[in-house]
Protein backbone atom coordinates (compact mmCIF):
# COMPACT_ATOMS: atom_id res chain seq x y z
CA UNK A 1 0.00 0.00 0.00
CA UNK A 2 3.02 2.29 1.14
CA UNK A 3 4.24 1.77 -2.79
CA UNK A 4 1.03 2.65 -4.21
CA UNK A 5 0.97 5.77 -2.07
CA UNK A 6 4.64 6.46 -3.01
CA UNK A 7 3.83 6.07 -6.68
CA UNK A 8 0.86 8.41 -6.77
CA UNK A 9 2.59 10.51 -4.95
CA UNK A 10 5.52 10.79 -7.88
CA UNK A 11 3.42 10.69 -10.75
CA UNK A 12 1.21 13.75 -8.99
CA UNK A 13 4.65 15.36 -8.72
CA UNK A 14 5.81 14.99 -11.98
CA UNK A 15 2.86 15.85 -13.59
CA UNK A 16 2.71 18.89 -11.57
CA UNK A 17 6.39 20.04 -12.93
CA UNK A 18 4.97 19.45 -16.17
CA UNK A 19 2.22 21.46 -16.32
CA UNK A 20 3.96 24.08 -14.71
CA UNK A 21 6.43 24.21 -17.83
CA UNK A 22 6.31 26.98 -20.30
CA UNK A 23 8.49 25.18 -23.08
CA UNK A 24 6.42 21.44 -23.41
CA UNK A 25 9.81 19.75 -24.70
CA UNK A 26 11.23 16.73 -22.76
CA UNK A 27 14.54 18.25 -24.56
CA UNK A 28 14.66 21.24 -22.50
CA UNK A 29 15.68 20.59 -18.60
CA UNK A 30 15.79 22.49 -15.67
CA UNK A 31 12.67 24.54 -16.09
CA UNK A 32 13.29 26.91 -12.87
CA UNK A 33 10.93 29.76 -11.98
CA UNK A 34 12.46 33.46 -12.22
CA UNK A 35 10.64 34.49 -9.37
CA UNK A 36 11.67 31.84 -6.81
CA UNK A 37 15.00 31.69 -4.14
CA UNK A 38 15.90 35.38 -3.37
CA UNK A 39 14.00 36.80 -5.93
CA UNK A 40 10.56 35.32 -4.59
CA UNK A 41 9.31 38.22 -3.29
CA UNK A 42 11.05 41.90 -2.73
CA UNK A 43 11.80 42.69 0.55
CA UNK A 44 14.24 39.37 -0.23
CA UNK A 45 15.47 40.38 -3.29
CA UNK A 46 16.50 43.57 -1.95
CA UNK A 47 17.89 42.19 1.45
CA UNK A 48 20.09 40.06 -0.79
CA UNK A 49 21.76 43.15 -3.03
CA UNK A 50 22.10 45.12 0.17
CA UNK A 51 23.94 42.75 1.77
CA UNK A 52 26.14 42.04 -1.46
CA UNK A 53 26.30 46.04 -1.29
CA UNK A 54 27.62 45.87 2.20
CA UNK A 55 31.15 43.75 1.41
CA UNK A 56 31.98 45.85 -1.49
CA UNK A 57 31.07 49.12 0.33
CA UNK A 58 33.63 51.36 1.92
CA UNK A 59 31.60 53.77 3.75
CA UNK A 60 28.45 54.25 4.43
CA UNK A 61 27.54 56.65 2.21
CA UNK A 62 28.79 54.61 -0.53
CA UNK A 63 26.06 51.64 0.50
CA UNK A 64 23.37 54.57 0.70
CA UNK A 65 24.48 55.48 -3.21
CA UNK A 66 24.06 51.87 -4.35
CA UNK A 67 21.17 51.22 -2.46
CA UNK A 68 19.76 54.55 -3.90
CA UNK A 69 20.00 53.76 -7.34
CA UNK A 70 18.46 49.73 -6.60
CA UNK A 71 15.28 51.26 -5.57
CA UNK A 72 15.59 53.70 -8.54
CA UNK A 73 15.96 50.92 -10.96
CA UNK A 74 13.87 48.38 -9.50
CA UNK A 75 10.84 49.43 -7.44
CA UNK A 76 8.86 47.48 -5.40
CA UNK A 77 5.34 48.13 -7.27
CA UNK A 78 6.95 47.29 -10.81
CA UNK A 79 8.32 43.86 -9.29
CA UNK A 80 4.85 43.05 -7.72
CA UNK A 81 3.25 43.77 -11.39
CA UNK A 82 5.26 41.43 -13.12
CA UNK A 83 5.35 38.73 -10.80
CA UNK A 84 1.40 38.84 -11.02
CA UNK A 85 1.26 39.57 -15.16
CA UNK A 86 4.67 37.46 -16.23
CA UNK A 87 5.42 33.86 -16.36
CA UNK A 88 9.29 33.38 -16.48
CA UNK A 89 11.81 30.13 -16.59
CA UNK A 90 15.28 29.92 -16.77
CA UNK A 91 16.16 26.45 -18.30
CA UNK A 92 18.74 24.42 -20.18
CA UNK A 93 18.81 23.18 -23.79
CA UNK A 94 21.56 21.04 -25.81
CA UNK A 95 23.53 22.37 -28.53
CA UNK A 96 26.08 20.48 -30.39
CA UNK A 97 25.87 17.78 -27.87
CA UNK A 98 26.20 20.71 -24.92
CA UNK A 99 24.36 22.50 -22.30
CA UNK A 100 23.15 25.98 -23.01
CA UNK A 101 21.00 27.91 -20.69
CA UNK A 102 18.30 30.37 -21.51
CA UNK A 103 15.47 32.07 -20.23
CA UNK A 104 11.74 32.59 -21.25
CA UNK A 105 8.97 34.97 -20.17
CA UNK A 106 5.50 35.56 -21.33
CA UNK A 107 2.19 36.89 -20.00
CA UNK A 108 0.25 34.82 -17.61
CA UNK A 109 -2.88 35.31 -19.34
CA UNK A 110 -4.30 35.50 -22.67
CA UNK A 111 -6.78 34.75 -24.76
CA UNK A 112 -4.86 34.45 -28.14
CA UNK A 113 -1.68 33.67 -29.37
CA UNK A 114 1.42 35.89 -28.87
CA UNK A 115 4.08 37.18 -31.05
CA UNK A 116 7.36 35.95 -29.91
CA UNK A 117 10.52 38.16 -29.59
CA UNK A 118 14.12 35.62 -29.66
CA UNK A 119 16.44 38.43 -27.54
CA UNK A 120 20.13 38.30 -27.70
CA UNK A 121 21.80 39.53 -24.85
CA UNK A 122 25.20 41.54 -25.21
CA UNK A 123 28.67 41.22 -23.42
CA UNK A 124 30.39 38.04 -23.84
CA UNK A 125 31.29 34.93 -21.89
CA UNK A 126 29.52 35.69 -18.30
CA UNK A 127 29.87 39.36 -18.80
CA UNK A 128 26.51 40.91 -19.75
CA UNK A 129 24.96 37.23 -18.90
CA UNK A 130 21.07 37.86 -18.66
CA UNK A 131 20.20 37.95 -14.68
CA UNK A 132 17.00 39.13 -12.62
CA UNK A 133 17.91 42.71 -12.42
CA UNK A 134 18.39 42.48 -16.45
CA UNK A 135 15.12 40.54 -17.24
CA UNK A 136 13.47 43.11 -15.36
CA UNK A 137 14.85 46.10 -16.83
CA UNK A 138 15.32 45.05 -20.34
CA UNK A 139 12.54 42.22 -21.26
CA UNK A 140 9.69 42.54 -18.31
CA UNK A 141 8.65 45.84 -19.72
CA UNK A 142 8.28 44.42 -23.19
CA UNK A 143 6.57 40.86 -22.46
CA UNK A 144 4.31 42.67 -20.52
CA UNK A 145 2.70 44.16 -23.65
CA UNK A 146 1.82 40.97 -25.28
CA UNK A 147 5.18 39.27 -26.25
CA UNK A 148 6.65 36.15 -25.56
CA UNK A 149 10.41 36.63 -25.09
CA UNK A 150 12.89 33.66 -25.37
CA UNK A 151 16.78 34.17 -25.45
CA UNK A 152 20.40 32.66 -24.54
CA UNK A 153 23.06 32.86 -22.27
CA UNK A 154 25.19 31.41 -25.41
CA UNK A 155 27.36 29.17 -24.42
CA UNK A 156 29.99 29.09 -21.67
CA UNK A 157 27.88 31.23 -19.40
CA UNK A 158 25.22 30.71 -16.53
CA UNK A 159 22.32 31.96 -14.72
CA UNK A 160 23.42 32.64 -11.14
CA UNK A 161 22.61 29.49 -8.81
CA UNK A 162 22.57 26.99 -12.38
CA UNK A 163 24.80 25.31 -13.28
CA UNK A 164 24.89 23.51 -16.69
CA UNK A 165 27.76 21.35 -18.49
CA UNK A 166 29.12 22.75 -21.08
CA UNK A 167 32.97 22.45 -22.50
CA UNK A 168 31.82 24.98 -25.00
CA UNK A 169 33.27 28.40 -25.36
CA UNK A 170 31.42 31.67 -26.45
CA UNK A 171 33.08 32.88 -29.97
CA UNK A 172 31.32 36.19 -30.03
CA UNK A 173 29.44 35.70 -33.39
CA UNK A 174 30.89 32.21 -34.24
CA UNK A 175 29.65 29.03 -33.73
CA UNK A 176 27.75 30.64 -30.54
CA UNK A 177 25.26 31.60 -33.16
CA UNK A 178 23.77 28.67 -33.16
CA UNK A 179 22.26 29.17 -29.36
CA UNK A 180 20.43 31.50 -30.97
CA UNK A 181 19.01 29.83 -33.81
CA UNK A 182 18.57 26.33 -32.09
CA UNK A 183 15.94 28.40 -30.24
CA UNK A 184 13.45 28.69 -33.02
CA UNK A 185 12.67 24.72 -32.96
CA UNK A 186 11.41 25.47 -29.41
CA UNK A 187 8.88 28.38 -30.29
CA UNK A 188 6.13 26.08 -31.50
CA UNK A 189 6.06 24.01 -28.12
CA UNK A 190 6.04 27.09 -26.00
CA UNK A 191 2.44 27.24 -24.64
CA UNK A 192 0.32 30.63 -25.96
CA UNK A 193 3.26 31.35 -29.02
CA UNK A 194 2.22 31.94 -32.28
CA UNK A 195 5.20 30.54 -34.13
CA UNK A 196 4.06 32.04 -37.18
CA UNK A 197 5.20 36.01 -35.59
CA UNK A 198 8.43 35.46 -34.69
CA UNK A 199 11.08 38.88 -34.54
CA UNK A 200 13.97 38.93 -33.16
CA UNK A 201 16.21 41.95 -31.39
CA UNK A 202 19.54 42.36 -29.75
CA UNK A 203 21.36 44.83 -27.70
CA UNK A 204 24.99 45.70 -28.49
CA UNK A 205 27.32 42.49 -29.05
CA UNK A 206 23.45 41.09 -29.52
CA UNK A 207 22.74 43.31 -32.83
CA UNK A 208 25.72 41.48 -34.71
CA UNK A 209 24.40 38.40 -32.95
CA UNK A 210 20.85 39.12 -34.45
CA UNK A 211 22.24 39.62 -38.07
CA UNK A 212 24.23 36.55 -38.20
CA UNK A 213 21.26 34.30 -37.11
CA UNK A 214 19.01 35.54 -39.59
CA UNK A 215 21.45 34.50 -42.06
CA UNK A 216 20.49 31.31 -40.99
CA UNK A 217 16.86 31.21 -40.62
CA UNK A 218 13.73 32.30 -42.75
CA UNK A 219 11.13 32.63 -40.72
CA UNK A 220 12.05 35.62 -38.50
CA UNK A 221 9.52 38.45 -39.74
CA UNK A 222 11.46 41.59 -38.46
CA UNK A 223 14.21 42.67 -36.12
CA UNK A 224 15.61 45.67 -33.80
CA UNK A 225 18.72 46.16 -32.80
CA UNK A 226 19.99 48.74 -29.80
CA UNK A 227 23.38 50.03 -29.65
CA UNK A 228 24.28 47.16 -32.49
CA UNK A 229 27.93 47.12 -33.72
CA UNK A 230 27.33 47.25 -37.86
CA UNK A 231 31.44 47.32 -38.37
CA UNK A 232 33.46 46.01 -35.75
CA UNK A 233 37.37 46.29 -38.16
CA UNK A 234 36.50 49.86 -37.93
CA UNK A 235 34.67 50.44 -34.50
CA UNK A 236 38.60 49.53 -33.36
CA UNK A 237 39.81 52.76 -34.12
CA UNK A 238 36.94 54.32 -31.75
CA UNK A 239 37.59 51.78 -29.31
CA UNK A 240 41.06 49.93 -29.22
CA UNK A 241 40.13 48.00 -26.29
CA UNK A 242 37.55 45.51 -27.83
CA UNK A 243 40.91 43.95 -29.82
CA UNK A 244 41.31 41.54 -26.15
CA UNK A 245 37.60 40.67 -26.46
CA UNK A 246 38.12 39.42 -30.15
CA UNK A 247 42.11 38.05 -28.87
CA UNK A 248 40.30 36.06 -26.38
CA UNK A 249 36.80 35.17 -27.46
CA UNK A 250 37.32 34.83 -31.62
CA UNK A 251 39.58 31.54 -33.07
CA UNK A 252 42.25 32.30 -35.39
CA UNK A 253 41.70 36.08 -34.52
CA UNK A 254 45.32 36.65 -34.36
CA UNK A 255 45.62 35.14 -37.81
CA UNK A 256 42.67 36.06 -39.53
CA UNK A 257 42.00 39.34 -37.93
CA UNK A 258 40.06 41.19 -40.78
CA UNK A 259 38.27 38.42 -41.84
CA UNK A 260 36.91 37.47 -38.80
CA UNK A 261 35.60 40.54 -38.02
CA UNK A 262 34.29 41.15 -41.76
CA UNK A 263 32.81 38.37 -41.59
CA UNK A 264 31.08 39.57 -38.39
CA UNK A 265 29.97 42.95 -39.64
CA UNK A 266 26.82 43.08 -41.19
CA UNK A 267 27.74 46.62 -43.49
CA UNK A 268 29.64 44.18 -45.43
CA UNK A 269 27.08 42.33 -46.82
CA UNK A 270 24.19 44.33 -46.84
CA UNK A 271 23.06 42.65 -50.14
CA UNK A 272 22.38 39.56 -48.38
CA UNK A 273 19.61 40.85 -46.04
CA UNK A 274 16.19 40.24 -47.21
CA UNK A 275 14.03 43.22 -47.76
CA UNK A 276 11.28 41.54 -46.44
CA UNK A 277 12.72 41.90 -43.00
CA UNK A 278 12.14 45.64 -41.88
CA UNK A 279 15.13 46.85 -39.37
CA UNK A 280 14.61 49.03 -36.43
CA UNK A 281 17.70 50.49 -35.51
CA UNK A 282 18.14 52.15 -31.89
CA UNK A 283 20.89 53.96 -30.80
CA UNK A 284 22.19 57.21 -28.04
CA UNK A 285 24.37 60.36 -29.84
CA UNK A 286 27.06 59.90 -26.96
CA UNK A 287 27.60 56.06 -26.71
CA UNK A 288 31.00 55.51 -25.70
CA UNK A 289 30.96 51.74 -26.25
CA UNK A 290 29.63 51.37 -29.69
CA UNK A 291 29.57 54.55 -32.19
CA UNK A 292 25.83 55.44 -33.10
CA UNK A 293 27.94 55.76 -36.91
CA UNK A 294 27.64 51.85 -36.57
CA UNK A 295 23.67 52.58 -36.57
CA UNK A 296 23.40 55.68 -39.28
CA UNK A 297 25.92 54.25 -41.91
CA UNK A 298 23.90 50.72 -41.81
CA UNK A 299 20.88 52.93 -42.12
CA UNK A 300 22.26 54.84 -45.41
CA UNK A 301 23.16 51.39 -46.94
CA UNK A 302 19.91 49.99 -46.16
CA UNK A 303 18.18 53.03 -47.80
CA UNK A 304 20.19 52.18 -51.03
CA UNK A 305 19.34 48.54 -50.97
CA UNK A 306 15.58 49.68 -50.74
CA UNK A 307 15.43 47.90 -47.73
CA UNK A 308 12.87 48.77 -44.77
CA UNK A 309 13.80 50.24 -41.86
CA UNK A 310 14.01 53.01 -39.67
CA UNK A 311 16.95 54.97 -37.38
CA UNK A 312 16.05 56.38 -34.28
CA UNK A 313 19.08 58.51 -32.37
CA UNK A 314 18.66 59.12 -29.01
CA UNK A 315 20.83 62.69 -28.55
CA UNK A 316 22.72 62.93 -25.89
CA UNK A 317 21.79 59.24 -25.01
CA UNK A 318 24.10 56.55 -23.80
CA UNK A 319 24.91 52.77 -24.74
CA UNK A 320 22.06 51.44 -22.43
CA UNK A 321 19.72 54.46 -23.63
CA UNK A 322 19.34 55.36 -20.49
CA UNK A 323 17.71 58.46 -20.72
CA UNK A 324 15.04 57.19 -23.22
CA UNK A 325 14.48 53.49 -21.93
CA UNK A 326 10.85 53.91 -22.11
CA UNK A 327 10.75 55.73 -25.23
CA UNK A 328 13.03 53.18 -26.68
CA UNK A 329 10.68 50.23 -25.51
CA UNK A 330 7.50 51.90 -27.24
CA UNK A 331 9.77 52.01 -30.40
CA UNK A 332 10.03 48.23 -30.30
CA UNK A 333 6.71 47.31 -29.18
CA UNK A 334 5.21 49.24 -32.12
CA UNK A 335 8.12 47.97 -34.62
CA UNK A 336 7.10 44.33 -33.24
CA UNK A 337 3.67 45.04 -33.24
CA UNK A 338 3.29 46.46 -36.87
CA UNK A 339 4.97 43.81 -38.49
CA UNK A 340 4.26 40.86 -36.63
Amino acid sequence: MKKIILVITFALSTFSAQATNLINDERIKDQINCFSSKYENYDSWRGFMENKYKKRSKSKEALSNQLSWFDSMFGEEEFNKYKKNLSCKVFTYQVDGNDVQGYVVKPKKSSKKLPVLVYNRGGNGQFGSVQFGSMMNDLFPIANEGFVIIGSQYRGSQYPGIHAKSVMQDEFGGKDVKDVTALLDYIPKIEGADPQRIGMYGFSRGGMQTHLALKQVKNVKAIATIAGATDLLKELNVRPAMEKVYTHRIPDYETNKVTELEKRSVINWVNELSSSVPILLLHGADDKRISANNSVELADALAKKNIPHKLVIYSKDDHDLTKNKEKANEELVNWFNTYL
